[in-house]
């Protein structure tokens, strides 16, 4: 295959009509092609806001990633609604529903092929329609940025404290940059990770690694519903790290001393279920454990003559998320457990 041929494959087929050089408020979509019975020559249409004053950074800011975790999707609409050119110097992509068709089924996955999007990245240009949202994201936006932001939540069956995320690899310079941009998000809890659990080079954060962009990523609440402080704390955090990298004349103030930073120890940081039934918790979240302490215990509906099965923590440290669904299945994530992190010394 000659060079041309190659750079042809590689090249995304997603097409958009929203200028991205020109300075102004510009809204329209990212055009993804997907022929179907119904539509030969159909396209979905994905959201998508740039919004540019003059020559200065650029972030790509994304909420929708996983189509059930809306304080993302809300805070992003209502930047999308609030922020004017003059504002800012420099330009802010925003795509706040970037699976859409996840977001218009209320699923994690695509209900089109059953894709991830938070798993899929690199993607692929002629995959399936969210392994080729993922390659746009990696081989045409995040190569424009100096900074990202996207926006999770525990979605349909998982509650978090609301908190930021960010990677501790990389050069000290760059670990420094991520860390300046999570103090500036603010908050009460934040943590950090190597990005070496399974899968974690399939995800938003890894390529924006790739990229070499500074990226932060949240949890702010879940269970299907809206947290009104993980929207509230979206909100003030995106102003402030827009400000921080120097694009957003002026934000809200945070309170740096307050941020208490964590880690995933591992794997036992996960409590599983280890049967299938009824998850009836004892913790909730923001209580400190200790490994063996009681968590809960799983019951048994359609034999309800058994005893329940204990559930314990098997980490220290405090819980950041549980389940939001009491049925549960043998090996589902019951809760969340982090330990304090111990890597200020690459901070100084």
């Amino acid at each position: 295959m000659n060079q041309a041929a190659l750079k042809d494959r590689t090249r995304s087929r997603i097409t958009t009509r929203v200028p991205l050089d020109e300075d102004g408020k510009h809204c329209g979509f990212l055009s993804l092609p997907y022929s179907t019975h119904e539509s030969a020559y159909g396209r979905i249409q994905i959201p998508f806001v740039c919004i540019r004053n003059g020559n200065g950074p650029t972030a790509l800011l994304v909420a929708g990633n996983h189509g059930d975790e809306y304080e993302g999707q809300i805070a992003l609409g209502r930047l999308i609604r609030e922020l004017e050119p003059h504002q800012i110097d420099g330009r802010v992509l925003i795509l706040p529903a970037l699976n859409l068709p996840a977001v218009a089924a209320a699923r994690r996955t695509s209900p089109l092929d059953g894709g991830n999007l938070n798993r899929l990245f690199p993607g692929d240009a002629d995959g399936e329609p969210t392994a080729m949202i993922a390659h746009y994201v990696e081989s045409e936006l995040l190569p424009m940025a100096d900074l990202a932001i996207d926006l999770h939540s525990g979605g349909s069956s998982l509650v978090y404290l609301p908190c930021a995320i960010v990677r501790d690899n990389g050069s000290d310079d760059f670990v420094r940059r991520q860390f300046a941009a999570l103090k500036a998000f603010g908050g009460e809890f934040a943590y950090v990770t190597d990005g070496r659990n399974q899968g974690a080079e399939r995800t938003f954060g890894a390529a924006a690694d790739r990229c070499g962009v500074v990226a932060i990523t949240t949890e702010l609440g879940g269970g299907a519903s809206i947290d009104r402080d993980g929207t509230r704390l979206a909100e003030a955090g995106i102003r402030r790290v827009l400000h921080q990298a120097g694009i957003l004349k002026e934000a809200p103030p945070a309170d740096p001393d307050a941020l208490r930073l964590m880690k995933v120890e591992g794997a036992l940081s996960y409590i599983l279920a280890s049967e299938t039934g009824v998850f009836e918790p004892a913790l909730e979240l923001g209580d400190e454990v200790t490994v063996g302490a009681f968590a809960g215990q799983i019951s048994f509906p359609e034999t309800p003559w058994r005893e329940p099965v204990p559930v314990h923590a098997e980490a220290t440290g405090l819980v950041i998320c549980k389940r939001a669904v009491a049925w549960t299945g043998r090996g589902d994530c019951l809760f969340q457990i982090l330990a304090p992190y111990d890597g200020r010394g690459r901070l100084s």
